[in-house]
């Protein structure tokens, strides 16, 4: 029997983005979901004594490669202008109507109320979306909202790996009408699996993509609780965003304390070392294999006067663009162009060029790139260049020495002071 590929040599080649699609995939059931406590991320892994050597594993597996152009033509019928923006119809900025949902949510919470909106007009019978695990609060689980309090449970950002897709099961059970919310990687994923699998296809009508610059690891968390003297077995409950925007993290402990940190503060001691290197070779920002995709307004006009919050919609679809008109009777949305939605993700600019910093210094040293994107004019700064090269050196001594790790962000912060960036 010919021997095909298998995500083994993914995970091995640290390429596996944790998405979870394989193992709703494998006709076997050989496959199951490990946690790397060192890394701080989830991984596939391979039972021999059931796997077949399908290689379904590796045909939906988005880690290793993924074709935006002929994806594109297969799902919206044409090529994309811009492969990092993609296809699309239109965009807007806009908010929930319902105040609990905005300011209990990431941005402007209306993912939320979209979902929400979709289930009460029966467009949908659930949605793919992810809650707190009770059992572990620093970890969250994905699973399919069927109701109006399942959905808003679900509502706000989590900055840690989510295996969304394993929900994919659940989906595959019945003829149900499914929405899907994840990040690029789980849009990726799913579609994928949709060229394999026509019941997949068949139910998920509403593919929702949320932006994405990286996911952080379980480390990242560990390191912010870390620093602030906390142990992990004491937290009850743990909440990234919500309180207004840009959002505060809010730690409930056992003891009934309750601690609240600004998300300027937090998400500044995330970067860099805490993003697995699959999350830093991607480009894919705006998720544009979604039939529509929500981000924040991260636009200066809105900063100075929104503390509750406002999203970005994109509508990719004709299906989205309907549905949306429909949702938009009663909440507030403004049209605007694709330049405004990509000043709003400022960072998108900083990735492209550290990416680029990357493959310069991967070829340099001799090293496979596995990556091949078209790039713009943009240039590394030195800053981007030195980031790059403490977050590999950092890489090979240790994930785990925190006090290492803690020096490594003082460092970078001095660099960045001095170099005025």
């Amino acid at each position: 029997m010919e021997k095909k590929n298998t995500i083994t040599g993914v995970v091995k080649k640290e390429l596996c983005t944790g998405c979870g699609t394989c193992i709703s995939l494998c006709p076997q059931s050989a496959i199951k979901l490990i946690k790397d406590s060192v890394r701080g991320i989830y991984f596939p892994l391979i039972i021999e004594t059931k796997c077949t050597n399908c290689g379904m594993c590796f045909d939906v597996c988005p880690g290793h490669s993924i074709d935006f152009i002929k994806l594109n033509i297969e799902i919206f019928k044409k090529k994309p202008k811009d492969i990092y923006f993609g296809n699309y119809l239109n965009c807007y900025i806009g908010y929930a109507s319902n105040y609990g949902i905005r300011y209990n949510s990431s941005s402007g919470g209306l993912v939320t109320s979209f979902l929400i909106y979709a289930l009460e007009n029966r467009i949908i019978d659930g949605a793919l979306v992810t809650k707190m695990n009770k059992k572990n609060p620093l970890e969250f689980l994905p699973f399919i909202a069927r109701t109006k309090e399942e959905i808003i449970e679900a509502s706000k950002s989590k900055y840690c790996p989510v295996p969304a897709n394993i929900a994919l099961k659940e989906i595959l059970k019945y003829n149900k009408k499914y929405a899907i919310v994840g990040l690029p990687c789980h849009i990726q994923g799913i579609r994928k699996a949709e060229q394999k699998n026509k019941k997949i296809k068949k139910n998920i009508i509403l593919h929702i993509g949320i932006f994405c610059s990286n996911m952080p690891s379980f480390n990242a968390t560990e390191f912010l609780l870390y620093k602030l003297k906390l142990c992990n077995d004491e937290v009850k409950r743990l909440d990234y965003r919500g309180k207004g925007w840009p959002g505060k993290m809010t730690i409930q402990m056992k003891n009934r304390k309750e601690i609240i940190i600004p998300y300027p503060s937090y998400w500044g001691e995330f970067v860099n070392i805490f993003f697995p290197k699959r999350c830093k070779r991607c480009l894919d920002w705006f998720s544009p294999l979604a039939d529509i995709s929500f981000g924040d307004a991260w636009l200066q006009e809105i900063s100075k006067r929104d503390n509750v919050g406002t999203s970005i919609i994109i509508t990719r679809s004709k299906k989205s663009e309907e549905i949306l008109q429909q949702f938009a009777r009663k909440n507030k949305l403004i049209p605007i162009n694709s330049k405004k939605v990509i000043e709003s993700q400022k960072g998108f600019s900083r990735k492209k060029r550290q990416i680029k910093a990357q493959l310069t210094i991967l070829k340099l040293l001799g090293k496979r790139i596995w990556i091949k994107p078209s790039f713009t004019s943009l240039k590394p700064s030195l800053t981007d260049y030195i980031s790059i090269i403490m977050y590999y050196a950092l890489r090979v001594f240790t994930f785990n020495t925190f006090w290492l790790i803690n020096t490594y962000c003082n460092i970078l912060k001095i660099i960045k002071k001095i170099l005025g960036k």
